[in-house]
């Protein structure tokens, strides 16, 4: 498979969210195909870099394209986001686990496939991503990402859980997968 590399990251956010679907992410030897992401720019009210405001837990949201953006939800849950030209990123919300599951089963303290790594706090979790990899380039190890093979059958739909923009259809997912975080409506 053919790696994916800086260039990728350095577009639209939308594109980027659309195109990630079905690529392989790997942490450490551990992950999957990518199957639902959602898409966050600074124009959009529920985005961490919203007005182009700064902080500390934000600032790599602010970087280059091509490296993670890793935070805690609600003070319990890491989240990743893969970002993209600045300000923007692409929360990576669920995968279809492929390798490494012996470990996800273990992290996660489930055998249940579907919900190892459906939803972004399970999926972190899963992959043992911490705050040590905020900032942390997706082309380099322990990170790696691949291109899919195939163009996927996409779905789309809003966003899940915010309080702010969650009319705007930013969700996309694979069509018919059953590790989603959440279905999309018919």
């Amino acid at each position: 498979m053919a790696r994916i590399g800086k260039s990728f990251f350095d577009r639209d956010v939308d594109v980027v969210a659309r195109a990630l679907i079905g690529t392989t992410f790997i942490v450490d030897g551990v992950g999957g195909v990518i199957v639902e992401t959602e898409s966050y720019d600074p124009t959009d009210p529920a985005s961490h870099s919203f007005g182009m405001r700064q902080a500390e837990w934000t600032a790599s949201m602010f970087g280059p394209p091509g490296h993670a953006h890793v935070y805690k939800v609600y003070g319990l849950h890491w989240c990743l986001n893969f970002v993209c030209r600045v300000a923007s990123a692409v929360l990576i919300r669920a995968i279809e686990p492929k390798y490494g599951i012996e470990h996800m089963i273990r992290r996660r303290g489930t055998d249940k496939l579907e919900q190892l790594c459906s939803g972004p706090g399970r999926l972190c979790e899963a992959l043992a991503i911490t705050k040590s990899l905020d900032g942390a380039s997706l082309m380099r190890a322990p990170l790696s990402l691949e291109a899919r093979t195939k163009r996927p059958q996409l779905i789309s739909g809003t966003r899940i859980g915010l309080t702010k923009g969650r009319e705007a259809e930013r969700r996309y997912g694979l069509k018919g997968s059953i590790f989603l975080s959440k279905k999309f409506p018919p």
